[in-house]
């Protein structure tokens, strides 16, 4: 409603902001299309009924808490990484729900595994930019889709995350 009003408003907000969605419809694009693939990942791992990739195989990922204790889960291959931990009482608090609009999933992957992860896209590079405790080896968890070259990975929770919305509040999951 707010969109159409000023898309078809002749003030200088009006066509600034057609100017704004017309200069960055790929983009977002890309952001609708990012969201609507990380809940369609959050579904299917929600309901441990994967169709992505799934083999029925068993990934152990090693999570080490900022306290160091060494927590190991098995998910299944599509599995996130975030989801699995929140499933399992590990303390990664994903403000967002994997939207990509927080740092709060922020871990460090073991040198072993870093390098076979997908590449991070440049929404999640620019959310790391923002994630204190910041290492050469950060991800966001919520963007780690297990995959069998993946067995044993370990991560470890960093000693704080920032919510710049709402520091210390934890979401409530639907």
């Amino acid at each position: 409603m707010f969109y159409k009003f000023l898309s078809n408003s002749s003030s200088i907000a009006g066509r600034l902001f057609q100017q704004q969605i017309n200069l960055n419809n790929n983009k977002l694009t890309t952001l609708l299309s990012n969201r609507l693939i990380t809940l369609n990942l959050r579904n299917e791992t929600s309901n441990n009924n994967n169709t992505n990739e799934n083999t029925g195989e068993k990934i152990r990922v090693h999570y080490i808490t900022n306290k160091g204790e060494r927590i190991t889960i098995e998910g299944n291959v599509g599995d996130n990484v975030m989801y699995l931990a929140q499933k399992n009482s590990i303390d990664i608090e994903g403000a967002c729900e994997a939207s990509l609009a927080c740092c709060t999933c922020h871990v460090y992957v073991h040198d072993d595994y870093f390098d076979k992860l997908n590449e991070a896209g440049e929404e999640e590079e620019d959310l790391l930019d923002m994630a204190p405790f910041l290492k050469s080896n950060s991800r966001l968890s919520c963007q780690i889709i297990l995959k069998p070259e993946l067995q044993d990975l370990e991560v470890t929770l960093p000693p704080a995350t920032r919510n710049f919305y709402v520091d210390g509040k934890k979401p409530s999951h639907h």
